[in-house]
């Protein structure tokens, strides 16, 4: 029974110490130039419009350009359960705030971080790009920075969106068991 609880102990203390990592790496913006700013998708509103955590995703991005860092945005999502396409919504939000329609990519098809991924690698590629900068929630930085460098990509920065909500208490460990199944399983 003692060893149980010391392999329990131990676990636990594992799993925080990753959960923490995770969260500071995210915490931690690295500002760099890049050829393009890519925004995985999220919640579309029942109106049609993004998510207030989507907003802050996509108004990282939107200072990050504005700030030269890239010249174009990239937006990634599908349509949801919610019937919208999150790509559109989000290209719609990023011209409501002056990104001109010729800087923003849409993909409708990044049903999953690894497909948004996979679907920047070859979007970038056929134009010539090398670099890229993620725009995200700060616990999922490191999962979508491992997915963009698995796909090809040399990620050279990353912005996290400034909104915490208290659903982050469950997203930040389930993020942490994310990170590492995916690590396990994009390392074969």
């Amino acid at each position: 029974m003692r060893r149980l609880i010391i392999g329990a102990l131990l676990a636990l203390m594992i799993f925080l110490l990753a959960t923490a990592t995770l969260v500071l790496a995210g915490l931690n913006d690295k500002e760099a130039p890049a050829d393009v700013i890519v925004v995985p998708g999220n919640t579309i509103m029942p109106d049609g419009t993004p998510s207030p955590r989507l907003q802050a995703r996509l108004d990282a991005a939107v200072k990050q350009f504005q700030e030269h860092r890239a010249p174009r945005i990239l937006v990634s999502g599908a349509t949801g359960k919610e019937g919208f396409d999150e790509a559109a919504s989000m290209a719609r939000y990023l011209r409501s705030r002056g990104v001109p329609a010729s800087a923003i990519i849409e993909d409708n098809q990044g049903w999953t971080t690894e497909a948004t991924a996979h679907n920047a690698a070859i979007l970038m590629r056929a134009q010539g790009w090398r670099t890229a900068m993620v725009a995200t929630q700060y616990f999922h930085v490191p999962r979508f920075r491992l997915a963009l460098e698995r796909a090809g990509i040399a990620v050279s920065g990353n912005v996290h969106a400034p909104y915490f909500e208290l659903r982050d208490l469950y997203s930040v460990p389930r993020e942490t068991v994310g990170y590492a199944v995916y690590y396990v399983k994009a390392g074969r």
